[in-house]
């Protein structure tokens, strides 16, 4: 097995056999990947992160653990951020920069600046898993609605896939897209790095580049995902979905060609079962999409320094 630093072949680029690498040179879909969040507390956090950022960083141990167990027990997702590029130990007196994304249906997205830690532990998250935004508006009055930002996962301690990849898009991404584009503790997937969030859709993207991430911010104000996006290359899937229900959806929505990120809600066909999934247009079009994931080509790591294992990928058919 090998040792994570012989992964690293320097700055931007992943060594041969880094997780990320294997995984492009076998074209492994990325259908059904995107981590399970119903919402999302990206919380601003400069300086460095560790593999488990949340505790592992200068947030405050038990504020960060708090915070995390509160958001998965109610089905979200708590992220640390930064600002791309440098990153000096943190001074956050005037407070910090966290968003609030409902990523259910209707998404919205909240921002406030200049929050403190204490304001934050007082928001509302059974308002947020609910997507009540005027009852987490009551719990954080300095939130305001914002326009959908893209956060980019450079989290090398937990992947240096994560770091010598999404770092640099990042900071290209940032130049053309200004203060839209962070970087991200971890969002899962680094076998798929450069990987990205799109808030407050919940949208997972894979194998990006910065040219590629500002396409997106300029497509979803007008609620759309670029048309590359669409397919098992980039569509990692909407994490308000379960993995089966992703994947159903990201398969409709590239055979339809629909970048219309409203067109289309997904659900079990039957009640009991999580292997038929249908999937439904605004226009009345429907697709019942019969699900199935099973081993799909040569073992690979899915995490760099680690050993492969079989790779698995959704298989989908239209019945």
């Amino acid at each position: 097995m090998s040792h994570p630093d012989e992964i690293v072949a320097g700055h931007g680029t992943s060594a041969p056999g880094a997780c990320s690498v294997g995984f492009d040179r076998a074209d492994v879909s990325a259908y059904g990947t995107a981590a399970r969040a119903g919402f999302w507390l990206a919380v601003e956090q400069e300086g460095p992160w560790g593999r488990v950022a949340a505790t592992e960083s200068h947030l405050p141990p038990e504020t960060g653990r708090r915070l995390d167990e509160q958001c998965a027990a109610r089905g979200g997702r708590l992220l640390l951020l930064r600002r791309p590029g440098r990153h000096p130990d943190p001074h956050h007196g005037d407070g910090r920069t966290a968003y609030l994304a409902f990523s259910g249906d209707d998404p919205w997205l909240l921002a406030v600046h200049g929050a403190t830690l204490d304001e934050l532990a007082a928001v509302d998250l059974d308002a947020l898993a609910r997507g009540d935004r005027t009852a987490v508006q009551e719990s954080l009055p300095a939130a305001e609605p914002v326009d959908p930002v893209l956060l980019v996962c450079t989290n090398g301690r937990r992947d240096v896939c994560c770091a010598l990849r999404g770092r640099p898009v990042a900071l290209d991404a940032a130049r053309l897209a200004p203060g839209r584009v962070w970087e991200s503790s971890h969002t899962g997937g680094h076998r798929f790095a450069p990987t990205a969030v799109l808030l407050p859709h919940g949208v997972a993207l894979a194998r990006l580049d910065g040219p590629r991430c500002a396409e997106v911010l300029d497509a979803v104000d007008a609620g759309q995902l670029p048309s590359w996006a669409l397919g098992p290359r980039h569509d990692r899937g909407r994490s308000a979905l379960p993995p089966a229900a992703q994947a159903a959806e990201s398969h409709v929505r590239h055979l339809a060609g629909e970048t219309s990120l409203g067109a289309l809600s997904t659900h079990p066909l039957e009640d009991d079962r999580d292997d038929l999934v249908e999937v439904a247009h605004t226009d009345g079009r429907r697709w019942a999409v019969a699900v199935e994931r099973r081993p799909a080509g040569p073992a690979l790591p899915e995490s760099c320094g680690k050993s492969p294992i079989p790779v698995q990928e959704w298989f989908l058919s239209l019945l």
